[in-house]
This record gives structure tokens, C-alpha cells and sequence, in this order.
């Protein structure tokens, strides 16, 4: 048995470590002894593959070892084409109508959102409990309103949630899942005649605690529920979302409050110069991504080059991720490389990282 084949054989029966740090020093140095791959590059993507990994752990256990260190290897190969693929997908662009929900019980105002977006040449609509005569649900209400107008239409939208959040709802506004599900889903289904459901054209940004997991709630949600009332549908939404898996979403608090993610989101994209044409989603996956690492890590230095990193403090960690939808053709080559039948039921979306 070669060392690579070794190393993965240590990993357990189950062959995918769940958490990062094993997944890292067991796993990931079989894959990339298959398949090289630049080390900023490949920590950007390393937690994708892994979590895609996980959903097909079961499967990829039943390999022997040189088949899984190659699945594994075709795994990583999907996540980049699927990069590749959404990587000028516009967030903030000209044309493009952004939706901001804000937190009411902070500092946070609509020029937050307004300022950058119509920086790019977009409109804006900006949600946020002010008004005495307003109350959460009325707000929260005339956002969904907002998102099903957006979801009925044809102008590309973008929604950016700022606040407080759980996995299983917007929790400024209490707004579960469910909710912002069956909203999208009847206006996507009002705009088609009832024939199919496409979000495609809808971007959603949470930086909020929690969600990654609200957004794969919504994903999944969305699919069942479409599924349920025979709604093919075409295409989910792609979801931004500030802060990975069962983590905590971090701000300054001052004169104001500033989620992280957002702040650097402004930084990088209004305050410095030149800015781009447009904000697109490869500014987040690379970029913002690359910005936000260094929170709760430092880099490790030899002269000016920074060689590695090293983690001082794990509750500082959000590592943001982007979901994209996947086509049918990329379900099938997933299919293809996990051996699966033709007809095996895959989840609609991908963590591209």
C-alpha cells in the first residue's frame, strides 16, 4: 500500500474527517499529492471539498483507497469549474436593484447598502424598523413583500441582510426560512405562469450569525417545497453568506455597528480606488475571502512573503462562503463522478467556498 493510500486508510472507516483540522492533516495531503494546486488557492476551496465530502461520505467510504483519493481529487476539479463557471456572476452592477434588510436596534442606516450600490449604478430599497407606528413584523413582512416583487420580475436583484441571525431565521426580524422560501418561490412561480420557478437572476447576502446554515435551510427549502407542489425548478438563488457553519458572525461596535464582512465588503469596493465596473461574485470568493482570513489568525512571515498562518483565536474565525446553483448537467457529472445512478437524488446547490 503506497503512503498516500496509508494516510487516507488512518482517516477512519468513514475516510472524511467532519472536522477541518483533521480533514486538513489526514486528507488533504493525499488529494493534493493527486492533484497539485496553489496553497492560497487550495485554502480557499479546501473547506468546500470537504463539506462536499461529507455529504457523500457514506459513498465515498465504500471506495478503496486509490478510487477515493481520485473522487476526491474530480471533487475538487468540480468545485473549481463551478467557479470558474459563476465567477462573473454581477453582485453589485449597473441596472441591478439591491434589497437591504437592516437591523433595527443599531447603528446601522441605508447608506450602508445605498451608498455602494448606487455607486455601480443600481437602485435600492432599504427595510429597517425606524418609525415609531413600525414593528418587526411590519417590516419583516414589507421585506418578503419586497423579495416575492423581486422574485416576479426581471430586473437582476441582489438582497443584503444585515443584523442578528440564527440558522433557521433572519433573527433581527424573526423571519424564518420558511417564509423567505415560500415568498421567492411565489414570485418566481407568478413570473413563470405557474410553469417552473427560476431564481437564477437573484443574489442574497447574509452577514449575519449563522448563515451558511440559514442559507442552506433556505436552499433545501426551497427544492422541497417546489417539489411538493410540482414546481420544476430551474434555478435556485445564489446565497453569500458572511460567516461558514455553526460560526458567529463578528462587527465593531461604536459610533456604529459594523459587521465585519460588510465592512470589508465596503472597503474593498467603495473606499479604495480604482474601483471595478461591477462587484462580482469572484470578488467575494477571492478578495473578500482572502480580507477576511486574518480574522482570528496571523499570517507567518519569512521577509515579506507570508508562508502560512497561524490560528490565535477560533471565535474570531468566519471564513464566509458562496452557494451557487448547480445545472443539470453539473448534477450529472457529479453523478458521474461518485458513481451514483442516474436518477440519485443530489441537493440543487454547491459550496463553491
Amino acid at each position: 500500500m503506497n503512503t498516500v493510500a496509508c494516510m487516507l486508510l488512518l482517516a477512519g472507516t468513514a475516510a472524511i474527517p467532519p472536522d477541518l483540522p483533521t480533514f486538513q492533516r489526514e486528507v488533504s495531503p493525499a488529494i493534493l499529492a493527486s492533484r497539485p494546486c496553489d496553497a492560497k488557492h487550495w485554502r480557499q476551496i479546501e473547506p468546500a471539498v470537504q463539506h462536499l465530502a461529507l455529504q457523500h461520505a457514506e459513498r465515498l467510504a465504500a471506495l478503496d483507497d486509490t478510487a477515493r483519493i481520485a473522487a476526491l481529487a474530480k471533487l475538487a476539479d468540480f468545485i473549481d469549474r463551478v467557479r470558474s463557471a459563476a465567477r462573473d456572476r454581477p453582485v453589485l452592477a449597473s441596472g441591478r436593484h439591491v434589497i437591504g434588510l437592516l437591523d433595527p436596534d443599531t447603528g446601522l442606516g441605508p447608506k450602508e447598502v445605498t451608498t455602494i450600490a448606487e455607486a455601480y449604478g443600481g437602485t435600492t430599497q432599504v427595510f429597517k424598523k425606524v418609525d415609531a407606528g413600525d414593528t418587526l413584523e411590519s417590516v419583516g413582512d414589507a421585506f418578503l413583500a419586497a423579495l416575492r416583487e423581486a422574485a416576479a420580475g426581471t430586473a437582476p436583484v441582489t438582497a443584503v441582510v444585515l443584523g442578528h441571525g440564527l440558522p433557521t431565521e433572519i433573527q433581527s426580524y424573526h423571519i424564518r426560512f420558511e417564509r423567505v422560501a415560500d415568498a421567492l418561490i411565489e414570485g418566481g412561480a407568478r413570473r413563470a405562469g405557474g410553469k417552473e420557478v427560476d431564481l437564477g437572476g437573484l443574489v442574497l447576502v447574509c452577514d449575519d450569525c449563522f448563515s451558511a446554515d440559514f442559507s442552506i435551510n433556505l436552499l433545501d427549502c426551497i427544492t422541497a417545497r417546489c417539489q411538493d407542489r410540482g414546481l420544476p425548478l430551474a434555478a435556485l438563488p445564489v446565497c453569500i453568506a458572511g460567516t461558514n457553519r455553526d460560526r458567529y458572525g463578528l462587527a465593531d461596535f461604536g459610533a456604529q455597528f459594523v459587521p465585519h464582512f460588510w465592512k470589508d465588503v465596503v472597503e474593498l469596493y467603495f473606499v479604495r480606488r480604482p474601483r471595478p465596473k461591477a462587484v462580482v461574485l469572484r470578488n467575494f470568493f477571492e478578495n473578500v475571502d482572502n480580507m477576511m482570513y486574518g480574522y482570528g489568525r496571523v499570517p507567518i512571515m519569512q521577509g515579506t512573503t507570508i508562508t502560512g498562518w497561524n490560528l490565535v483565536d477560533p471565535a474570531l474565525v468566519q471564513d464566509p462562503v458562496v452557494f451557487v446553483p448547480l445545472t443539470d448537467a453539473d448534477l450529472a457529472e457529479l453523478r458521474t463522478i461518485l458513481g451514483l445512478p442516474a436518477d440519485a437524488p443530489l441537493p440543487r446547490w454547491l459550496d463553491i467556498g
